[in-house]
């Protein structure tokens, strides 16, 4: 699936159009979800793994993945964790409210390169959001793959993201679906431990799977070390590389990431592209 160029209604790919906020609904306690409506209803196409510019009049702007269904360009959904200036004021959007839109931008999933092949979504904490947009096309093109194998790691219970549509993927018989937790009270059932410990229990090919990797960057690090154990080459494991993004076009610098533009480059890499960056603490 190529990325599709960034819709504007304007001259430049830096003045956002304008989005209307449809629903607003919590996920955890500091992690909310925007359904946006572009003006006019229009439609708004991108490839999972791209992101948008959420700018906020008076306040600021964002880079945000967009989270919903590829296959649903009628609206745009959004999921961050509140953590800054702008997104403690996008908390408290209600519907009807505005806010500026620029995008899609970036580099997507490679959901067409891995048809015919295992597939393994690895993800920690709110980088299942990046991720939701894969899951939503490998289910709905489920016959284009073989097995399709979800790992998932929060802090705690409370914390998992989108628990309702996890326990619906976990009850289909063509996904297999494991979830950890860091910590847990007695109350929960299922793992508890870091996410690197499911890799050796998933159920895929090493020499015929494609791993699609999000989280904090330590996550991802000791995730690829042990897919790396498991035989997954280096050029068969795609990671996310979202931070310091601020202009969404290359201009900025703030970005930059060795010789790579996050926001254009990016925010998916293959992981022989940027493994030498990997290493660098620096970086």
């Amino acid at each position: 699936m190529q990325p599709p160029t960034p819709l504007q209604t304007a001259a430049h790919p830096m003045t956002p159009v304008s989005g209307r906020v449809l629903r607003r609904r919590w996920e955890t306690d500091d992690t909310f979800t925007l359904d946006i409506e572009v003006a006019g209803g229009r439609p708004f196409p991108f490839a999972p793994g791209q992101f948008n510019m959420l700018y906020l009049f008076g306040v600021g702007e964002v880079p945000i993945s967009i989270s919903g269904d590829p296959d649903d360009p009628s609206k745009l959904t959004h999921t961050t964790r509140e953590v800054g200036v702008v997104t403690r004021a996008m908390r408290r959007l209600r519907p009807g409210d505005t806010l500026g839109v620029r995008g899609p931008f970036g580099s997507a999933w490679p959901v067409s390169e891995a048809e015919g092949r295992d597939v393994v979504v690895i993800a920690g904490g709110i980088g299942l959001a990046p991720l939701r947009p894969v899951v939503y096309h490998l289910m709905r093109h489920r016959l284009r793959y073989n097995r399709i194998v979800i790992l998932y790691g929060a802090r705690s219970p409370e914390d998992i993201l989108y628990a309702k549509e996890l326990g619906q993927w976990s009850a289909r018989l063509d996904v297999e679906v494991l979830v950890t937790v860091d910590r847990a009270a007695r109350r929960w059932r299922g793992n508890v431990g870091v996410i690197t410990r499911l890799i050796p229990r998933a159920p895929f090919d090493p020499e015929n799977v494609v791993a699609m990797v999000c989280g904090p960057e330590i996550m991802m690090s000791f995730t690829v070390l042990e897919l790396h154990r498991r035989g997954v080459a280096s050029e068969r494991i795609h990671v996310s590389m979202e931070r310091n993004m601020k202009c969404a076009i290359g201009l900025c610098g703030h970005c930059q990431y060795g010789p790579h533009f996050i926001c254009k480059d990016g925010p998916v890499f293959r992981f022989d592209a940027v493994e030498d960056l990997f290493r660098v603490r620096e970086f």
